[in-house]
């Protein structure tokens, strides 16, 4: 690569200074995730216990 003499290279940050609008969004997106994972699990388990309640209903009530 071939500089000029005269040339100064800055850095540039905008990557730096967009992290922090990032991070929140980012945040968010996890949590709405744990919450809607775990609300699944939880249905799923409640309806494994409801199952498991009417078989034993049936058994019981011939």
């Amino acid at each position: 690569m071939i500089r000029e003499g005269n040339v100064d290279l800055l850095a540039d940050h905008s990557l730096l200074l967009a992290i922090p609008a990032f991070l929140p969004a980012v945040a968010l997106v996890g949590l709405v995730l744990f919450i809607a994972i775990r609300d699944r699990r939880a249905e799923k388990r409640d309806s494994a216990e409801d199952r498991s309640a009417q078989t034993d209903r049936t058994e019981e009530n011939p």
